[in-house]
């Protein structure tokens, strides 16, 4: 993409509720699938991808996951005394990020195949986007029911609609996250801001990918990683 690795920001802040009881007393990153934390899948998809800095936002028992994170790379920012939802959070983590664009990824999902953070990185253009997400394709989503989140046409285009979810990683320009005057709000705030713009992207994952949101999506995780050899 350029010579300097982009930083990334990984979130961790969340509560976990669809995940209890298993997230009483533990955050949800810190749940083992495959024999290691989630958050530990995500760290080393962004490690082979060879980003910059790694930043993680904290808040639900953060103690725990600063233990964990203490010698990696990784520089956590607890969020206090308030959560403040995947926008504000980036935004609240841009003094250690940088001005450039970044990739974030979500921790809570398990890929099977192409490295996710390589493809975008490969795939973004900075003279047409403003945001690349990662989509998949509903028949290779796992752990999730229902409908996609967009639809996207044969430049990458994205709208909102059914044919593909977001699958929690992307690369991003900040600016417009200055522009919204909530606290605490939600990254959709400003991708549609960037879709009226014509100015957001998607590509789709040719791999396969799965919700680890909730507890049955341990085993199918675990399942769909045997299956693809992982």
């Amino acid at each position: 993409m350029r010579n300097d690795p982009p930083a990334l920001m990984l979130f961790a802040a969340g509560f976990g509720t669809r995940m209890r009881p298993l997230t009483d007393d533990m955050p949800k990153p810190l749940i083992p699938v495959a024999g290691k934390p989630l958050i530990d899948h995500a760290t080393a998809l962004a490690q082979n991808a060879e980003v910059g800095q790694m930043v993680a936002n904290l808040h639900y028992l953060p103690e725990q996951l600063e233990a964990h994170l203490a010698n990696t790379p990784v520089q956590t920012i607890t969020e206090t005394p308030d959560i403040l939802d995947t926008g504000g959070g980036l935004r609240n983590a841009l003094p250690a990020l940088g001005t450039n664009p970044v990739v974030t990824l979500n921790t809570d999902a398990i890929w099977a195949g192409p490295n996710p953070i390589r493809h975008l990185l490969d795939a973004w253009n900075p003279e047409t986007m403003d945001a690349l997400l990662m989509c998949i394709p509903m028949d290779r989503a796992h752990g999730r029911t229902g409908t996609g989140d967009f639809d996207i046409d044969p430049a990458g285009t994205l709208r909102r609609g059914t044919q593909a979810l977001y699958g929690g990683a992307q690369i991003m320009k900040t600016d417009l996250l200055h522009s919204v005057s909530e606290t605490a709000f939600s990254l959709n705030v400003v991708w549609n801001m960037m879709a009226a713009r014509d100015r957001l992207f998607g590509v789709l994952y040719s791999g396969h990918w799965c919700d680890v949101g909730h507890p049955g999506g341990i085993q199918e995780a675990q399942d769909m990683l045997a299956a693809h050899h992982v």
